[in-house]
């Protein structure tokens, strides 16, 4: 309710309520003579005030300023409301109370202490929310919010930013990263942390028990445009402006045309989750709505409207939004993920967005602020609280210009880098940014310089990178990852490894790397060198050089897909018992160039030269001749090429190697191969053409999730089994996403094929509904996977009754089924698998059922 202000005099009662810095005055009993005398005193009280207490109401979760909120001195008529900025102000000749008191419908309120000795004051409150809407029912058609949310769902199509025209405008982008949850103490007084005490200093708080440090900042000012007709968008950076720790990841995925948000969609997608929007066609189903406030803000009514999920563990919000009375359009919206969400290592998420009439029927984003607060396991671990915040203004609705600005452009997002020359735009950051930088913010630029010139900084930042990685920099060369050092394997028996490779400090452009390793049983050395040349980092481009002599244990033979690596010392530990490893001896000299455009194709040329020497039980080499010419095909050169289309792709770029986030739309992938096999006159020519369409993290809303590739291949020529289609399988107890599980290597072969797989992540499923267990987090999934090939008449008998039993899939097509349970402690996930067809040859040769683990980290 408005806060009131009760005056009494003799002759009858003034009544003054104050709404939106509006004057309403009940009078009763007195003349209007009399009103404007009580005015009079009451401003010559305000000139004549000792004391000045200012600041603002903000959501404790959200950090979004609240208006109209109560700011008042509690047991006394004292007092006054925010203004639709959350900003208030009071002017008191004394103070009526000790303690200033602020609340709000919705929130529980906060009471803070008042120091006497102080005339001016800064106040700030942090309400949270304290309103349980499981307590609120209306009936159907009765609750006015209901009514009001029908219509802005309604006049979403005109609302939705996508249906405007071409429009284009500036963006001030603020990235800030914050370590909190710490004590001063834990600094002031540990001596491996006492050399950066001075970092206390910049240590801020909203309140004394919960400081934050913050680590980075990163400010950007650039010029968007969007054309409607073709969905292009583009953002030239004009201005850049970085200090702290090197975080590329978290501004890739903080980034602003990455982690957008439309609260008009359905669904809003926010690390890789979606989440129903408070305005979904159908939100009643999701979500309680009350109408908590009607207010008048510049002369125009809104309507606030408060929503809580209906079933808190799913992926929903809490929040409230500001609905304009005529156009239904949201002026303001605040979202708060819940802490019951299936989400992992948040503590906090929440979007707070605010938009400006530009006409009649258009609304505007003009600030728009995320914050993430990123923690790992454990209630006294340090995390790490991201903030992204945009602002937008000089909006050009209908811009012609945009066509020209946007022409020739392949991809649907282009962001282009074009800074301003000289020192310019460092002398003028105050009139390039929308909004000024906090106390802390402008310490920070000075304190990482300082930083920075600390060598047990530069020791502390390479020790928890050689934790998080296996690898240790040493100037110009790297060391690891130490874990592939020692391993075991049926043929080596123990393996000794290591692995070298330049850093950026050798060069930006060229990379050396390799590998050594020595087998004990086998006396024998194996290893690999590359360089790499980049050529262009975005869109990428390089060339590169690799020679090979190593053995092919299946991370090479199956393109490098198997999840866990045979260079690892638990890897014995999760053999399939009574299955002998399979390998082969692989020398191979490879020449590669690779071509990437803007518009999401590449292409990439090979040229190989290959020599096989596979150890029993496969086939051996003395084995596998051609029936006619008694030549040995262990020989083969090829050329191939690959083009590759991917639209939309988005990556976190590193210094050489670069990380896929997502994508949109499915890859499409072709390559065609062709060589020969053996030497001189008994060398055979052979082709290879194989094809594939990959999609991962298909959105399907409410149903979760869905990853597929549907992939065929025909390969003309009699070849050995290496040189054929071997399809994938898995003689380990950890889950392979990309190969058979219930398959044997080296089981099945073929010279043309098509398959599938498809896994459906359904989030928490049934888990959601189930009490207890839904407090664990789990998540369901199911999947499917199928192949079905054949095998020439010249290739059975190369490859056939050689000491191996090969077989094809010629009768029935390869099928396996699973489903299991994800997110066990946040970390762990259990694959039940099922082999359907066809069935194991023997017993000993494989079963038909299997149980699985796999290390997982998501979100």
């Amino acid at each position: 309710m408005p806060f009131l202000f009760k005056l009494y005099r003799c002759t009858g009662i003034m009544k003054l309520e104050f709404h939106r810095k509006r004057l309403t005055c009940i009078l009763c009993y007195k003349t209007h003579f009399l009103f404007l005398l009580m005015l009079v005193f009451v401003r010559i009280d305000g000139l004549s005030a000792q004391w000045m207490i200012s600041g603002m109401v903000k959501d404790l979760q959200t950090e979004a300023p609240l208006s109209f909120a109560n700011v008042y001195f509690k047991g006394t008529a004292t007092g006054t409301r925010t203004n639709e900025k959350g900003y208030f102000e009071l002017r008191l000749a004394k103070l009526p109370a000790d303690s200033l008191s602020a609340s709000l419908l919705g929130y529980t309120a906060v009471m803070k202490r008042i120091d006497r000795d102080k005339k001016v004051l800064v106040i700030d409150f942090e309400l949270g929310r304290g309103v349980n809407m499981k307590q609120f029912v209306v009936n159907a058609g009765v609750n006015p919010a209901l009514i009001i949310l029908r219509k802005v769902i309604r006049e979403k199509p005109v609302h939705n930013i996508r249906s405007l025209g071409d429009y284009s405008c500036n963006i001030y982008n603020k990235i800030e990263l914050d370590i909190a949850n710490f004590k001063k103490e834990s600094i002031a007084g540990n001596r491996w942390l006492k050399p950066f005490a001075f970092l206390l200093n910049n240590i801020d708080s909203t309140s004394e028990d919960k400081p934050f440090l913050p680590v980075f900042l990163s400010e950007t000012y650039s010029s968007f445009y969007r054309q409607r007709s073709s969905a292009k968008q583009k953002e030239v950076i004009s201005a850049h402006h970085t200090s702290g720790i090197n975080t590329n990841a978290v501004q890739e995925y903080l980034g602003g045309m990455y982690q957008q948000v439309n609260v008009y969609d359905n669904y809003i997608i926010l690390f890789g989750k979606q989440f129903v929007s408070p305005v979904h066609d159908n939100g009643p189903f999701f979500y309680n709505y009350k109408l908590l406030d009607t207010q008048y803000i510049l002369g125009k009514r809104y309507f606030r409207i408060e929503f809580t999920p209906k079933r808190p563990a799913e992926l929903v919000f809490n929040g409230e939004m500001w609905v304009h009375d005529t156009s239904f359009a949201i002026s303001r919206i605040s979202l708060l993920a819940g802490k019951e969400a299936n989400i992992n290592f948040i503590n906090r998420l929440s979007v707070v967005q605010e938009f400006t009439q530009q006409t009649g029927t258009v609304w505007f984003l003009s600030k728009d602020k995320m914050i993430a607060d990123i923690s790992p396991p454990g209630k006294k671990m340090p995390h790490l609280i991201g903030r992204r915040s945009l602002w937008y203004d000089s909006v050009f609705l209908n811009n012609p210009a945009i066509a020209g600005v946007v022409a020739g452009q392949a991809q649907d997002a282009v962001v282009e880098t074009v800074l301003r020359q000289g020192g310019h735009v460092q002398q003028h950051w105050d009139s390039l940014r929308m909004d000024t930088l906090r106390k802390h913010e402008r310490m920070l630029y000075t304190m990482m310089d300082t930083l920075k010139t600390i060598p047990l900084f530069r020791t502390y930042t390479n020790t928890v990178k050689f934790l998080a990685t296996g690898k240790k920099e040493y100037g110009p060369l790297e060391i690891g990852p130490v874990y592939r050092m020692f391993s075991m394997n049926q043929l080596e028996g123990k393996r000794l490894r290591v692995d070298l490779a330049t850093t950026s400090a050798f060069s930006q452009y060229l990379r050396f790397k390799g590998h050594l390793a020595y087998g004990i049983n086998d006396e024998a050395f194996k290893g690999h060198i590359s360089a790499l040349w980049l050529l262009s980092r975005s869109p990428r481009s390089y060339l590169q050089a690799t020679y090979l002599h190593e053995l092919d244990n299946g991370v090479i033979q199956d393109k490098g897909k198997e999840e866990v690596g045979t260079d690892n010392i638990f890897i014995m530990l999760l053999r399939k018992p009574g299955i002998r490893q399979k390998f082969l001896l692989r020398d191979e000299k490879r020449l590669e160039y690779y071509k990437e455009w803007n518009s999401g194709f590449s292409v990439q040329f090979k040229g190989a030269q290959l020599h096989y020497y596979p150890f029993a039980p496969l086939p051996v080499i003395d084995i596998m001749k051609d029936g006619k010419q008694d030549a040995i095909l262990s020989d083969a050169v090829s050329g191939s090429i690959k083009l590759q289309y991917a639209p939309g792709e988005h990556f976190v770029q590193g210094k050489f190697d670069r990380v896929l986030i997502g994508s949109k739309y499915p890859a499409l992938t072709m390559e065609y191969e062709t060589g020969v096999a053996g030497k001189g006159q008994y060398g055979r020519t052979f082709h290879k053409l194989s094809a594939s369409i990959t999609k991962k993290h298909l959105p399907l809303g409410m149903w979760g999730k869905l990853d597929f590739n549907v992939y065929a291949g025909k390969i003309w020529g009699t070849l050995p089994y290496y040189l054929l289609a071997v399809h994938p399988g898995n003689e380990i107890y950890y889950y392979n996403d990309h190969g058979f599980n219930m398959m044997n290597r080296f089981e099945f072969i073929s010279d043309q094929y098509a398959g599938f797989s498809l896994e459906h992540n359904l989030g928490g499923g049934l888990f959601n509904y189930i009490p207890l267990i839904k407090k664990l987090k789990l998540r369901q999934f199911w999947n499917a996977k199928s192949v079905i090939g054949s095998l020439s008449a010249g290739n059975k008998m190369l490859n056939f009754n050689r000491g191996y039993m090969f077989r094809t899939l010629e009768q029935a097509p390869y099928v396996e089924v699973g489903t299991g349970v994800d997110n066990i402690f946040k970390f762990f996930r259990v694959d039940l698998v099922w082999r359907l067809t066809p069935p194991p040859l023997t017993q000993g040769s494989g079963k038909a059922f299997g149980l699985f683990g796999s290390f997982r980290l998501d979100f």
